[in-house]
């Protein structure tokens, strides 16, 4: 129907309606009613309707004891105008969070995925501290339930940041929110540091555990992220065992996704079991020869163990949805708490101040015995009335508010009695208390910041306990998928036609590769291009090389001697190829002339500089037609460079004469201690420069250590590996460790005598409470140790070298100091702070 159209007699009752005038006004109804009444929570008590009415209804079924979830669920209807499911799914939402309400029975797991039993089976009850901060009934604002028969709260005066501690997420129409839970403790504490005035910060904290990477989280606005990953640990070489879940992922996703990558080839495993009860463990087998330490990597990159979240905090603000960050909404929920706690401190003054009026005209009315005038006989109840205010006439002044009728009449109403001395003075020491009672109010409201700062302070000395954070706050590596994905497929070459791809397997076999690599190709014409692996791709005729690509690979040198096809002059060259734009064409000839083309091509992993012999042609004007030329007198420059010219006669052949060495440094290796990883670009600590089968020694807090080789691919765990450098088999280490058996610090030095890569080796004396204080490589370690009282400690220098002799490493060592060790310092020695070829490491020594 368009707009001009009419509904039959329409226009004769109403005039014209037209759709559009519908459509705006229904269909904004419903979105209204879909973002305030059931998908977005609101910022005063962080509660989205449905969970209000929960809560309202366990409230008024509270007697101390559990309730069937069924029976709340019904108790629920008479507000909530859903059915039953909507309800029960949304209260056993609220019972897994686990903070305000109590549970008995299987209300399911989130790590599992597993459901709760039937609402019948199952039992609930609010939590001491749910009905501490939720509830109370004269500051609560309230309205009508949908059918009018019921009243139920606007919004629960809640006293604590409810949203932050139990997240929130939501679909509306037209908009959505998502909000990540916090910790209990820390959202308190930041509440009291921001009514102190002083700055906080908030980051997520899952029930699930975990690991999360906040660099990004942008205080949970809209376009903010978050990295989150499950702790995988290495059993052995064969076995990797996965510890938690990350948030809003269950086990059985985990599991399928780490099949679906092994299924895809992403990953190579020989199997996966769940071994899951009361904790996480997800068992992973890995087929032989693979590493585990690139699988690990692989788990995160390609199967839901580290996935990414994006925060979108969006709460009911007076009615309307509003986009916030999670410290406003700390910030909110504090001022909102100290309104609460005000609203609740004036209303306690009120209720006292009434208590002391009528305590005192209790006390006037029967010390001064004015409750004799009801034994007099007057005509009528109005004008005993009217004398008992009479008799109160000289005490009025002494009152803080006129005396009401209402006020006589309750008098009247206490049995005649005789009254004793012990009453006037009980009545004495009553008014004083609530005297006392009235002045902390008064302090209170006079002092309200710092009223509610000891509420928090409560809530968290009450409540804090076993509510630490779950969630590991690191920060994580970005793995490069091209790196740790398994090579899946393999990669073949037609050179005369052009073509290459995994689907040629009657040409030439190149090498093994994953189908997220891209490929390098170089041409006879002097042209260059990277493409992504495919079945069949047509890169150009007469290939001279292809291989996988590495980006930012400033290692692989490639030699070139090239005739420029405008002048005819030859050059050669040397360069790498560190990125690019994927599918150009580059021209590596200088200028890319017509005819150009490449007399010699090589490459070379690590800078290999060969020596060819090149032939002219035995007719050009030359009087030497055979000379050498050796590559590592060229330097290796940008690849659009010219190059060193060879000749300018005509070149008849180029050959190869003999292998040359690399003209490169050793491969220059820091280490990242945030994140305990290898790199080369300069990230962390300066571990040393390395070269063919050069090997790192790592040195852990359990008195344990490691030689790895110096791939970039190796993983440490930044909070056991407390020392690394270059490996020597010369070096000295001293080692200072706790003796918990001898309760005293051994010292010893020792040389490395295994050679066994990726085996750890205990060079401390074994004991489960043994651990290591101090390890060093310096060649005459002096140490600063203080020892004895703390109030006077001993000082003392020790030079460790004259202190104890070199023996195994398998030795306990000698006694240095007793258990009273207050504290221990190595006097470095001058270190090489450059980027110079040493062996040294240059990081300087870690404590325990």
């Amino acid at each position: 129907m368009s707009n001009n159209e009419q509904l039959p007699g329409e226009d004769a009752l109403h005039g014209v309606l037209h759709v559009g005038g519908m459509y705006e006004n229904w269909f904004l109804d419903y979105a209204s009613y879909v973002i305030l009444e059931r998908a977005v929570p609101a910022v005063e008590d962080g509660l989205k309707p449905v969970q209000r009415r929960i809560l309202h209804a366990m409230k008024e079924m509270d007697d101390g004891r559990f309730n069937k979830v069924a029976n709340v669920i019904g108790q629920t209807m008479q507000y909530h105008p859903h059915g039953d499911a909507s309800i029960g799914d949304a209260m056993v939402n609220l019972g897994q969070k686990d903070l305000v309400i109590e549970t008995q029975g299987n209300w399911g797991d989130i790590r599992t995925g597993d459901d709760a039993a039937a609402p019948r089976y199952i039992e609930a009850r609010l939590s001491k501290f749910a009905l501490e901060v939720a509830f109370n009934n004269k500051t609560t604002s309230w309205q009508l339930s949908y059918d009018g028969r019921k009243n139920e709260p606007l919004t629960l005066p809640m006293k604590f940041p409810l949203l932050l501690a139990q997240g929130a997420e939501g679909i509306a129409v037209g908009l959505s929110t998502k909000i990540l839970p916090h910790n209990f403790v820390e959202l308190l504490e930041a509440s009291i540091k921001y009514l102190k005035g002083r700055k906080f910060e908030l980051y997520p904290d899952f029930l699930t555990g975990g690991m999360i990477d906040v660099a990004n989280y942008n205080d949970g606005k809209r376009g903010g992220k978050v990295r989150v990953r499950a702790h995988i640990e290495e059993k052995d070489k064969k076995t990797l065992l996965i510890k938690d879940v990350p948030y809003g992922i269950t086990t059985s996703q985990l599991i399928d996704s780490i099949v679906k990558a092994n299924d895809n080839s992403k990953i190579k495993i020989k199997k996966v079991i769940d071994n899951t009860a009361k904790d996480v463990e997800i068992e992973v087998q890995l087929a032989p020869g693979i590493s585990p330490d690139i699988t690990i990597d692989a788990l995160y990159a390609f199967t839901d163990c580290e996935i990414s979240i994006s925060p979108n905090a969006c709460v009911i603000v007076e009615d309307k949805p509003v986009f916030i960050t999670a410290s406003d909404l700390l910030r909110h929920s504090a001022e909102f708490t100290k309104t609460l706690l005000g609203k609740e401190q004036e209303i306690k003054l009120a209720e006292l101040e009434d208590k002391w009026h009528y305590t005192s005209l209790e006390k006037i009315f029967f010390e001064k015995g004015i409750y004799k005038e009801l034994e007099q006989k007057h005509k009528d109840w109005d004008t005993v009335i009217a004398a008992i205010d009479k008799a109160f006439t000289p005490y009025k002044k002494n009152l803080k508010r006129p005396i009401a009728k209402e006020d006589i009449l309750k008098l009247t109403e206490k049995p005649v009695r005789r009254i004793y001395r012990l009453d006037i003075t009980e009545l004495n020491n009553q008014i004083k208390n609530i005297e006392a009672e009235i002045a902390d109010v008064k302090h209170n409201l006079a002092h309200l910041v710092e009223f509610t700062i000891t509420y928090y302070e409560g809530l968290l000395k009450k409540y804090g306990a076993g509510r630490e954070r779950k969630t590991e706050i690191k920060t994580f590596d970005n793995i490069q998928v091209q790196q740790v994905a398994i090579a899946n497929t393999k990669l073949y070459v037609n050179r005369a036609e052009g073509f290459i791809g995994t689907s040629l397997k009657k040409d030439e076999f190149v090498a093994d590769c994953s189908d997220l690599d891209n490929i390098i190709v170089f041409k006879r014409d002097g042209k260059m291009l990277v493409t992504k692996v495919a079945d069949k791709t047509f890169v150009g005729k007469d290939i001279i090389h292809v291989d996988v690509f590495k980006k930012n690979d400033d290692r692989t040198t490639y030699n070139m001697i090239y005739l420029d096809g405008k002048t005819g002059v030859s050059y050669a060259k040397r360069f790498n190829v560190t990125g690019i734009t994927r599918d150009k064409e580059y021209d590596l000839a200088y200028k890319g002339e017509k005819n150009s083309k490449v007399h010699y091509f090589s490459a070379n992993p690590n800078g290999e500089a060969e020596v060819v012999t090149i032939k002219l042609s035995p007719n050009c004007a030359a009087r030497n037609k055979e000379f050498d030329l050796y590559f590592e007198t060229i330097a290796i420059k940008n690849r659009n460079s010219m190059g060193n010219q060879v000749t300018k006669y005509p070149v008849r052949s180029v050959k190869f004469k003999e292998k040359g060495v690399s003209t490169l440094s050793g491969l220059k290796i820091w280490y990242d201690d945030a994140i305990g990883r290898l790199n080369t670009e300069k990230r962390g600590l300066y571990v040393g420069s390395f070269e063919g089968e050069d090997k790192i020694i790592v040195f852990y807090k359990n008195g344990t250590y490691e030689l790895t080789n110096f791939e970039i691919t190796n993983r440490y765990e930044p909070e056991d590996a407390v020392y690394i450098e270059k490996f020597n088999p010369e070096k000295i280490i001293t080692a200072i460790y706790f003796d918990a058996e001898k309760k005293q610090f051994n010292v010893k030095r020792f040389k490395i005598e295994t050679q066994t890569l990726n085996n750890k080796f205990s060079f401390i004396k074994e004991g489960a409470k043994n651990y290591l204080e101090l390890v060093t490589t310096q060649e005459q370690p002096v140490i600063h140790m203080s020892y004895g009282k703390k109030k006077d400690p001993e000082e003392e220098e020790v030079d460790l070298a004259e202190f104890i002799d070199v023996m195994g490493y398998k030795s306990v060592g000698s006694k240095l100091v007793g258990a009273d060790l207050i504290s221990l310092e190595l006097i470095s020695e001058e270190e090489n702070t450059g980027e110079e070829d040493s062996d040294d490491k240059l990081q300087g020594e870690l404590f325990s």
